[in-house]
């Protein structure tokens, strides 16, 4: 029999990712902005409903796409006792191992499943359904999330046990923050020096030093000046606070995701909640007094 997916969150990642489900099980949408969930409904012929416990109704897995693991178990809990046993939470939000497993402490009672999917990839990733998603639970939960999640990835990778996908995830975005970071900072002394950056880049990227920042964000967005906008730095500091808390659980050295942390924050304040992740970059460049070109 098909499932009934459920999809809750439709920002800018959720709402591609939910076209790929609704291009491949009968789907059941719900956003706290209600207009998006009824314009995805017109464009995709899913069912848009007015409430999460209307999602959970209607459907056997719900997926979640939402800015924090806080903002989960409030769903959740506002969902109360309509779970059904042998329902199964997909929660692909950026969130956190406690949370996490909160989570599907919760769903338990109610013999519902929980797996934590957050992805990675990006906006443009979800567009295309190529994402990477990575899964924290055990089987046969694990077993049924690959099911939906292969709707919208290339890449599914079983990790652990539930949180740690939301543990890799962080440290993931951690080392990504780093990067830009570490990039900015060499990049505006090396012009101030007199080396354009593409020179600079070209060199770098033939080199030890190259990365995902350098090979692609810093000639897309910052040499091009063009600074698009596809993932917000309130996010990505977010999950740097994420990964820390899961070195210092573990008792890990923290110095350098630290540092990035501090930038990060001061960024956020600096430039507001709407800022792409890059734009960290022009903090840096105000402090060097130069333009990364």
């Amino acid at each position: 029999m098909t499932k009934r997916v459920g999809f809750i969150g439709l920002g800018a990642i959720g709402r591609p990712m939910a076209k790929h489900i609704a291009d491949a099980f009968p789907t059941v949408v719900w956003n706290r902005t209600r207009e998006r969930a009824e314009s995805f409904a017109a464009e995709k012929g899913a069912r848009e409903v007015g409430s999460p416990r209307a999602v959970v109704e209607e459907t056997d897995v719900v997926v979640m796409s939402l800015p924090t693991s806080a903002i989960v178990l409030e769903v959740i809990e506002s969902i109360g006792e309509v779970w059904r046993e042998g329902q199964l939470l997909v929660d692909a939000t950026s969130g956190d191992p406690s949370g996490a497993r909160e989570a599907a402490a919760q769903l338990s009672k109610f013999g519902v499943g929980f797996v934590d999917a957050p992805v990675s990839g990006g906006t443009s990733g979800a567009e295309a359904g190529n994402l990477t998603v990575m899964l924290g639970g055990e089987e046969p939960w694990v077993g049924q999330a690959r099911e939906i999640v292969a709707a919208y990835s290339s890449k599914v990778v079983h990790v652990g046990p539930i949180g740690a996908a939301h543990a890799l995830k962080a440290v993931n975005n951690a080392l990504l923050a780093v990067n830009i970071q570490a990039a900015g900072e060499g990049l505006a002394a090396l012009v101030k020096l007199g080396v354009k950056a593409e020179v600079a880049l070209d060199v770098i990227n033939s080199s030890s030093g190259r990365s995902n920042v350098t090979e692609n964000l810093f000639p897309e967005r910052v040499v091009s000046r063009a600074w698009p906008r596809t993932f917000r730095l309130a996010l990505l500091d977010k999950d740097l606070s994420v990964a820390l808390k899961v070195l210092e659980d573990n008792g890990v050295p923290s110095g350098a995701i630290r540092t990035a942390k501090e930038a990060f924050a001061a960024g956020r304040k600096a430039l507001g909640e709407e800022a792409d992740h890059v734009e960290l970059v022009k903090e840096i460049e105000k402090a060097a007094g130069v333009e990364i070109r």
